[in-house]
């Protein structure tokens, strides 16, 4: 054999040697990222803050399939069923947590059928009068909505906005406001503005211009502190009701059984987008503020949160609809 051809043969050997390492680095390709609600809303918005970024960050596409049904719990339900190679992940807000406790068909048991990797970003949720029921503040609105004949409006049955209200409401309060669901965020704060409605429960990003323009008063917001977008509201703790706290998120998650290092990359490179100012500085025009934290401080956080809300559902008697 000439010296040639061993010198091929060798460099052939070392590549094949090689490959296999290369090949244990992920990812490898591209990372499907479902977004189990239809465009345009928190999880979707997020989802596109951060895929252009984390594209980068992976050397890899990251491709957004947005997939909504039932709440999203299609979507979810696909991701926990697909395979746990890191390919596919979840990008979805606190629906996964309240899903199987509203409907027992969801299908999927949130804290075994996923692995968290992220939480993301979280915003509270906000309640909202409109200015002719003459009440600026949660006692004083509580103390009108004591005739019974008063309604509340929120994005939709067995929403977060929902059930926080209700529980408020019924549970805490003991007071009886017929609740009107809507088809989403928008249209319940047009109710709301249009008086059909005399309370309006929402997400807060969208309801911050109504309330700085005076075309509806902001009694409370529902997170465990107040939000830096609205300083002067008081918290439904602060109101009357200790221990309070309700807030949309938004996590990562992958299928259980998801390789460790798919989790620790993604986590990663996360929480490296996630403190870039730029960033920052896009979720709070949108009412946002950034999560982070390991996949173990998630994880224990969904715990709790699954546990919260099934006390809720419990004690609210909501169901799917």
């Amino acid at each position: 054999m000439s010296f040639f051809s061993i010198r091929s043969l060798l460099t052939a050997s070392l590549l094949a040697l090689a490959a296999p390492v290369f090949a244990d680095g992920y990812p490898q390709r591209a990372v499907k990222l479902v977004v189990p609600f239809p465009p345009g809303g928190t999880a979707d918005v997020l989802a596109r803050l951060i895929s252009e970024r984390l594209s980068a960050a992976l050397g890899q596409p990251v491709v957004i399939e947005n997939k909504g049904g039932a709440g999203g719990v299609v979507g979810t339900l696909a991701v926990a069923r697909a395979t746990a190679d890191g390919y596919t992940a979840l990008l979805t807000t606190t629906a996964v947590a309240v899903s199987p406790s509203l409907n027992p068909a969801a299908g999927y048991d949130a804290e075994k059928d996923l692995t968290p990797v992220i939480n993301v970003a979280a915003s509270p949720n906000i309640l909202l009068a409109t200015p002719g029921l003459g009440a600026k503040t949660l006692p004083e609105a509580i103390a009108k909505a004591r005739s019974g004949k008063l309604n509340y409006g929120t994005p939709g049955a067995g929403t977060t906005p929902h059930l926080s209200a209700e529980y408020l409401f019924g549970t805490l309060a003991g007071v009886t406001v017929t609740h009107v669901p809507y088809k989403g965020g928008g249209p319940a704060l047009i109710a709301g503005i249009g008086g059909e409605v005399e309370f309006v429960s929402i997400p807060l990003p969208p309801a911050v211009p109504h309330v700085k323009a005076g075309k509806l008063v902001a009694l409370a917001v529902t997170g465990a502190t107040r939000s830096p977008v609205l300083p002067q509201v008081p918290t439904v703790a602060e109101s009357g009701f200790p221990g309070f706290e309700d807030a949309t998120w938004v996590g990562l998650f992958l299928p259980a059984g998801a390789p460790a290092e798919a989790v620790k990359r993604l986590n990663g490179e996360i929480e490296k987008i996630l403190a870039r100012p730029e960033v920052r500085e896009q979720l709070a025009a949108i009412g946002y503020e950034p999560v982070g934290g390991s996949p173990a401080r998630f994880g224990a956080y969904l715990k709790q949160e699954v546990a919260k809300w099934q006390r809720v559902v419990k004690a609210t008697g909501i169901k799917a609809e």
